[in-house]
């Protein structure tokens, strides 16, 4: 890759081409849970580079507006929220969810004044558990996202979401690289409680996947195929869809996993990791595993969305455990052994040194799908990936003749419907 292209990529903050792009989706920006209720605490939010606030205002309404109060550029996450709206404490200017200024009291009688200023906004809707924020142009702005899980009762999902100390691009590659789970993550898969004993689990020992990749109507459908039994093949199928969802395919009845890789701004993302069955509530055990830390969740530093384990601790990493062959890498926990590799690599990794391979091949087709999208819009052309509809699909494992395509064979395990499970072994 040339520098220029990996700058193209990388970059999302204002006025930059991939920031241009991702400004027309919506983005998961805050768990709902975050702004609990009305009038409570303003938090902090930064996407794509912009810093932000976000309140809940007297009436329950979101809003996330610019951080920084027109007057004098005080932070207003000091600021008091009530009586609908957020009021700066430095000299009392108040403004509303959508930026507006409803209060100058110093200036009573300067009749005008407050019309004239107003905080950047952008919208802020909750659904799904989640705050989703889009940041494009008010007169594009595309419908919610449809995915699955964002129609689930509550007690069918698990969502959480962690601070990654990199950019947001390559830790979205390590989402749809399936041929890493054989090596990275092969202790777990005997393991971790919400992967150990599946018939899918045991076929990992295939360490030389072959990877076939189709262009869906909202990204990729990335098969990886290893032996299953003479004359079948064992397909392990991600469906990545514009710009940074990804779903993980799944092992015998356990729930299903999707990730979204959100830009901080260049150097920093939010991991975030939904859990979801679509027929059964999670059990006890489930959740009590994965607020352990297990699955593909993390357990934090109090207060915070950072890890427990993490770069200034080394991930936790046990040398004996490692040479044991009790975890492969010596890091224990499949997000945390992601998180530790992604952020080794700096925080945006020099593409032009990479030597890829074929088990790249997903990586490379989402980086010319993500280039070609963000060269398109500059030209006028919509991205790909706005419709719900194209949401509305699921990650798959099933074995299959060795002359079947796994799209052509298997079309429906990938399609969402409501009161069916999910197609895994």
């Amino acid at each position: 890759m040339r520098e220029d292209q990996n700058e193209l990529l990388t970059r999302t903050g204002p006025g930059t081409r991939m920031g241009a792009l991702f400004r027309r989706y919506w983005m998961p920006a805050m768990l709902a849970s975050e702004l609990p209720e009305n009038d409570g605490p303003p938090v902090r939010v930064k996407l794509l580079g912009e810093r932000l606030l976000a309140f809940r205002d007297s009436e329950g309404r979101f809003g996330l507006i610019d951080e920084f109060c027109a007057h004098r550029g005080v932070s207003l996450w000091f600021a008091r929220n009530e009586q609908g709206g957020i009021r700066c404490p430095y000299h009392g200017w108040k403004y509303d969810v959508a930026g507006n200024c409803l209060e100058i009291p110093s200036e009573p009688s300067r009749e005008g004044l407050c019309a004239r200023v107003r905080l950047t906004a952008y919208r802020l809707v909750e659904s799904g558990g989640v705050l989703w924020a889009y940041m494009g142009p008010p007169e594009a702005e595309p419908p919610l996202p449809g995915f699955e899980w964002m129609g689930l009762p509550a007690s069918h999902c698990f969502i959480s979401k962690r601070w990654q100390q990199n950019n947001y691009l390559q830790a979205m590659e390590g989402g749809i690289d399936s041929s890493h789970v054989s090596w990275l993550h092969s202790g777990e898969l005997n393991s971790d409680p919400l992967h150990r004993s599946t018939q899918g689990a045991s076929y990992q020992a295939d360490r030389t996947p072959v990877f076939e990749i189709v262009e869906s109507a909202g990204g990729l459908l990335i098969g990886a195929r290893r032996r299953a039994s003479e004359g079948s093949y064992y397909w392990r199928v991600t469906q990545w869809i514009m710009p940074y969802f990804s779903m993980v395919p799944p092992y015998g009845d356990n729930a299903l996993n999707g990730h979204a890789w959100v830009p901080i701004d260049d150097e920093n993302c939010f991991a975030w990791t939904m859990t979801y069955h679509p027929t059964r509530p999670l059990t006890d055990e489930e959740v009590a595993a994965m607020e352990n830390g297990q699955g593909i969740h993390v357990q934090y530093v109090p207060g915070t969305f950072r890890p427990l384990a993490n770069m200034d601790n080394d991930y936790g990493m046990d040398r004996a455990a490692q040479k044991a062959g009790l975890t492969y890498s010596g890091v224990m926990g499949i997000a945390i052994q992601d998180a530790s590799l992604q952020e080794s690599m700096g925080p945006i990794v020099d593409r032009t040194r990479e030597n890829l391979v074929s088990t790249d091949n997903a990586i490379i087709m989402a980086r010319h799908r993500l280039r070609r999208a963000a060269l398109g819009l500059a030209e006028g052309i919509e991205p790909p990936g706005l419709e719900p509809s194209m949401h509305a699909v699921r990650s798959a494992a099933f074995v299959l003749d060795a002359d079947s395509g796994f799209a052509e064979a298997r079309p429906d395990a990938f399609v969402a419907v409501a009161g069916v499970s999910h197609t895994s072994i």
